[in-house]
């Protein structure tokens, strides 16, 4: 094998392994909800049912995708004063279209998030990606980087959205699964429940990844 191979291999290795990383901390290491405790906001809202918590975390994980594709291909174009009101106009328009998409087509879902939608253009999640990732990287990073953000925000408000669903109502996705004696537990679907729920998902995900970090020191 000649040199210049070798060196192709390693640099496509490297690159492997920094496409790796983003997906790992986004989902995982430097979760935007359970870790950085970002965007909780929608979380606590709309997580009384799993449909709401899916269909949020998809709207979410769609602007995070395109808002850095975008925000990629134009970072060295935007002027530096002005850089943030731009993202927002970029993150506002996708949020449009996303509204648009679902009062024509889920028009039920749309309803029941209601004001959330709109209020993903301020979610800080999505401008805290475009200003430190997506305006500093190469567009396929920041593409990865949207996915594995919104893959993050997705798998925690469903969890978030599953338990308060199946122990408020009795219920998942609307079907009951619950046998006929049980009590729905009503203090879970209000906000002081989405409060509890939350906190203990993340003190549960914190002492998981505390023991998971200590495991791989040791080893």
């Amino acid at each position: 094998m000649t040199e210049e191979k070798k060196n192709i291999r390693r640099n496509a290795s490297a690159k492997n392994g920094e496409l790796l990383s983003i997906v790992k901390d986004g989902v995982f290491y430097k979760n935007p909800i359970l870790v950085q405790l970002l965007g909780m906001c929608s979380v606590l809202a709309i997580s009384t049912t799993v449909i709401n918590g899916l269909g949020m975390g998809v709207a979410v994980t769609f602007v995070l995708v395109f808002s850095n594709i975008i925000i990629s291909l134009l970072r060295n174009l935007i002027p530096s004063k002005i850089r943030i009101a731009s993202y927002i106009v970029v993150i506002a328009g996708l949020v449009t279209v996303v509204e648009m998409i679902m009062k024509a087509y889920l028009p039920s879902l749309a309803e029941s998030l209601g004001m959330f939608i709109p209020l993903i253009v301020v979610n800080c999640i999505i401008l805290a990606r475009a200003e430190s990732f997506a305006s500093k990287n190469r567009v396929l990073p920041s593409l990865i980087d949207g996915l594995a953000c919104g893959a993050g925000y997705t798998v925690a408000i469903f969890a978030v959205s599953l338990i308060r669903e199946l122990f408020g109502y009795g219920t998942l996705f609307g079907f009951s699964v619950m046998p006929e004696s049980f009590s729905p537990a009503l203090l879970v679907i209000l906000p002081p429940g989405g409060f509890l729920v939350l906190g203990g998902l993340i003190a549960l995900y914190q002492y998981g990844m505390n023991k998971l970090r200590k495991g791989e020191g040791e080893k």
